[in-house]
């Protein structure tokens, strides 16, 4: 097994995978534009931007309906990018790119490191958001980060701004690398400076910076190797997972007091409410070194539920549900899904995403799992899998589908299946939230079989159609019937994979780490349509606007159409 540099390059997971974005605009706008499924109520109206936040809609669902005819045949020309064809420009990123794209006010933002400065005068490692014109791809403007003093613990080396910027007409929101967030305008400084006159960086090709939050300072948060949220809007108010995590030494959650979800005033930067589930009420305690009794105690709370495992690097999600109560949820550091009211943070309900009997462990012995991907709502259910850092391999993982209108009948507010009996008909889960689930430890795989039946993974759904796409870190892309959990097929990828499917003109695409986007034709049946070689990682999700296709690989942003 690998030696375990924690966090390395999950970060960069999330905003790949996971990237990470708000969800949500301005609540009463009359959205839809055709990304999300016309059925689905469980959305209210919001992004009017094209593809203005990481899952494109209110859902965070990777489903496009309204793009057609997208390229489906590109070349990428190892040598010569002359030779490229079906690509319209290529726009050169840093040595890691994981936040985005995200588009809207007719630009691309990206977040990515320095590594391939646009400022000959800005060297050595930052944090970036680099803006570009969205149909020529001419870079604009970025926004530069310095990292933490405290190093790799709080603020990895070389892995940049990992989250995806949420874009709501002439503001974009994010979280930097120093666990800001940060409210900045799309047409940076050379339009004028409207915001705070601080700015270290200050030319007409630096960010315009209306406000930020510094979440360490002010709410005395420690982000577990880096801070990634992509931030949630929903009318006034900005939704964001703080990244609050354990230390160095992975046996002591420094900040259990710190929020590790927080509601902020999108017009202020001020803190509207906090919550610091799932570590509330646990005093700070320190370890004593292995086999001490605080190792032993950390443990316990870990594998019950009651303590940040290692990091929190989800997204948070919007539902409104036909007839229900409107609710923000966030996927904590424990394992859990927590739905709140958006207006005052009260906990509506609760979900633990794993089995009452799995432990926690660093690497790939662990049973229990927190969170990268990014949770879906579709038609008054949510789909999520569970995971961990790349960093600890591969392991059993869970997927999910979750009733979110089910009202709890206990004073926990608790939806969890009961005793570990995943029948969502059993007699005990009468109470429960389950839809389906589908995971756990295959008993006798066949030969060139998975060990599990659902691994970890990084990747958030596509729903679409009855049918529901998701994909493990292993590499598989699986297949479900979305409203039982029956899985019609399996396809093994060349490699792992941290990308989510997306679903977009019939066609789902679908990257991984063997350097390839993997073409598949929607349906029960599995077809493969095509496979491009994109010559690099392709970790985060495609996105396609305005009939282009655009691929970000870990050093390029690729804009694709058909020529004519």
């Amino acid at each position: 097994m690998r030696t375990l540099s924690i966090g390395t390059r999950l970060i960069a997971a999330l905003a790949t995978v996971i990237v990470f974005a708000g969800l949500l605009i301005a609540i009463g706008l009359n959205n839809k534009v055709g990304r999300e499924e016309e059925k689905d109520k469980s959305s209210p109206s919001g992004p009017t931007e094209p593809w203005p936040l990481f899952g494109g809609s209110l859902s965070r669902n990777m489903v496009n309906l309204k793009e057609k005819n997208i390229c489906d045949k590109w070349t990428i020309d190892k040598e010569d990018p002359e030779k490229n064809k079906n690509v319209l420009w290529v726009q050169t990123l840093g040595s890691k790119a994981y936040g985005g794209p995200t588009i809207g006010d007719g630009k691309i933002f990206i977040g990515t490191n320095n590594d391939g400065p646009r400022d000959p005068d800005i060297s050595g490692d930052k944090g970036i958001i680099m803006c570009f014109e969205q149909k020529t791809g001419k870079f604009l403007w970025q926004s530069v980060h310095d990292k933490l003093a405290a190093g790799l613990v709080n603020d990895w080396p070389q892995e940049g701004i990992c989250s995806a910027p949420f874009v709501e007409g002439k503001r974009i929101y994010y979280v930097s690398n120093r666990c800001e967030l940060i409210c900045a305008t799309t047409d940076g400084l050379k339009a004028g400076n409207e915001g705070v006159k601080d700015e270290k960086y200050h030319t007409d090709h630096d960010a315009d910076i209306v406000w930020r939050l510094d979440m360490i300072a002010k709410l005395g948060v420690f982000p577990h190797n880096l801070a990634t949220c992509s931030p949630l809007v929903a009318g006034d108010t900005v939704f964001v997972i703080t990244s609050n995590g354990v230390d160095e030494g992975h046996l002591n959650v420094p900040k259990p007091e710190a929020p590790s979800f927080i509601a902020v005033d999108k017009k202020t930067g001020a803190v509207k409410w906090h919550s610091n589930l799932p570590s509330a009420g646990i005093e700070p305690f320190k370890s004593s070194g292995s086999g001490s009794g605080d190792e032993s105690l950390f443990k316990r709370l870990a594998d019950s539920g009651k303590l940040i495992m290692h990091g929190q690097w989800s997204n948070p999600v919007y539902a409104e549900p036909k007839g229900g109560k409107p609710q923000v949820v966030f996927p904590g550091g424990n394992g859990w899904l927590y739905s709140f009211n958006p207006a005052n943070g009260d906990l509506i309900w609760k979900f633990d995403c794993n089995p009452k009997s799995a432990k926690y462990e660093l690497g790939n012995r662990g049973t229990r799992n927190d969170f990268v991907s990014t949770p879906v709502i579709y038609n008054d259910k949510l789909y999520i899998g569970v995971g961990q850092d790349p960093e600890h391999e591969s392991g059993v993982g869970h997927f999910w589908c979750i009733n979110i209108t089910k009202e709890p009948k206990n004073k926990d507010k608790d939806l969890s299946p009961v005793d570990d009996d995943f029948d969502p008909k059993s007699s005990k889960n009468k109470d429960s939230g389950l839809v389906w689930h589908y995971g756990g430890v295959r008993k006798d795989p066949a030969e060139g079989e998975s060990e599990y039946y659902f691994g970890r993974t990084l990747s958030t759904a596509a729903v679409h159609d009855g049918l529901c796409y998701v994909a493990e870190l292993d590499g598989y892309l699986h297949c479900f019937d979305a409203d039982t959990g029956k899985q019609y097929w399996e396809h093994r990828l060349d490699g792992f994979t941290w990308s989510s499917p997306y679903w977009v003109d019939g066609k789902i695409y679908m990257g991984n780490d063997a350097k390839q986007i993997v073409i598949f034709a929607h349906g029960k049946e599995k077809k493969i349509l095509n496979t491009i070689k994109m010559r690099e990682y392709v970790r985060a999700t495609p996105v396609a606007v305005d009939g282009v296709l655009y691929v970000m690989t870990e050093t390029k942003l690729y804009a694709i159409k058909e020529s004519k």
